[in-house]
């Protein structure tokens, strides 16, 4: 399956994710990844449903993920590139990620909760508040949405290529633009 429908997509995710956050966060991570599919001249819709899908069954097998995520979109024939840069953001796997697709997921993944977690605590609730200085102020707070694992951020924008600061504004972009679905 090369070519997904995002419909199809979001009802296997609806499918596996009951939690409106989980699924806002799958939400930020696609609008991340087409972003990003627009910014390196790559296939939009594919890059969006990676990043819709990529923490899809989660919710209900957190010890297995994202393995068992692997295992259920091979049955549903998705294409192995696919599995693999769904798989490859599960740093305890060991997977190394050599494809742009793999690197970006990993790399926007923990980045778009930070964001969020940012436009939350500010006065409007709405990311057209969030800069990159808004986000370096919150990121030395370990406090500070303690889940968002800010290593693997850093991790991902040396993997990419791209300084952090640079990284960091490109996601605040990215998730401006869907701002409304995101409800911020």
């Amino acid at each position: 399956m090369n070519h997904l429908n995002r419909a199809e997509v979001w009802q296997l995710l609806c499918e596996y994710t009951q939690a409106d956050y989980l699924r806002k966060h799958h939400l930020a991570v696609e609008a991340a990844m087409k972003w990003h599919a627009r910014k390196y001249a790559q296939d939009e819709n594919l890059w969006g449903n990676v990043g819709l899908i990529h923490d899809f069954e989660y919710e209900k097998f957190p010890d297995q993920h994202p393995q068992k995520g692997g295992e259920i979109l091979r049955a549903q024939g998705w294409s192995e590139n696919l599995i693999r840069a769904v798989m490859a953001h599960g740093d305890h796997l060991n997977i190394a990620r050599t494809e742009l697709i793999e690197k970006t997921l990993y790399a926007v993944d923990e980045l778009t909760g930070l964001v969020i977690a940012v436009a939350l605590v500010r006065p409007s609730k709405k990311l057209a508040d969030v800069d990159v200085a808004a986000v370096k102020r919150k990121w030395k707070d370990k406090a500070f949405a303690r889940g968002v694992h800010r290593e693997q951020i850093e991790k991902g924008a040396a993997e990419l290529g791209v300084p952090l600061d640079e990284h960091i504004g490109n996601v605040i972009e990215a998730l401006k633009g869907s701002a409304e679905v995101l409800g911020l």
